[in-house]
């Protein structure tokens, strides 16, 4: 921001853009660079960017000889940002009520990934099969062996465990 670094507020926005655009692949890719972990990889990393690996910086430096260093750690309301833009916009799960909508936007190299979801002391165990290698669009979902006519599942908390299929579109 004022350093010509990365003002992380406006980073994570720009990674919701591209997810709402239907760009997994840019989406992930610039998730993937402001998470804090990936700062942290390496000893010489560690050093440099200064902050916790856990925490969000509200800034990362990009002028001499702080380049790299983060800044402004739990100050930051992008932390909350960056969790929702990876739940909501990346994996596509949103609650809205007693619904859960899924419509992920991810990467084409990503051939599924699974979720663990509870509701109340409800189990839902939801897999989400990418075999078209594309980046956004819900084809199917399949509700304990039932198709549902809509991408979203109706949540019951009925103390059962319930097996959510969401296949994404074979091409967009």
């Amino acid at each position: 921001r004022e350093n010509g670094g990365q003002y992380t507020h406006a980073a994570v926005w720009t990674v919701m853009a591209y997810a709402r655009l239907g760009d997994g692949n840019n989406a992930w890719k610039y998730f993937h660079m402001i998470n804090p972990v990936n700062h942290t990889r390496t000893r010489l990393d560690v050093s440099k960017y200064k902050c916790e690996p856990y925490v969000m910086a509200a800034d990362v430096y990009a002028i001499t000889p702080h380049t790299g260093r983060g800044g402004w750690t739990w100050y930051t309301g992008s932390a909350g940002w960056m969790y929702r833009v990876g739940v909501e916009e990346i994996l596509g799960l949103k609650k809205n009520g007693d619904v859960l909508i899924i419509d992920p936007c991810i990467p084409e190299d990503w051939a599924g990934y699974t979720i663990e979801y509870r509701y109340g002391n409800t189990k839902y165990l939801i897999e989400i099969r990418n075999p078209g290698r594309v980046q956004k669009g819900v084809s199917t979902i399949i509700l304990d062996g039932q198709k549902l006519d809509r991408a979203s599942i109706p949540l019951t908390d009925d103390r059962r465990e319930h097996h959510v299929i969401v296949t994404m579109r074979t091409g967009y």
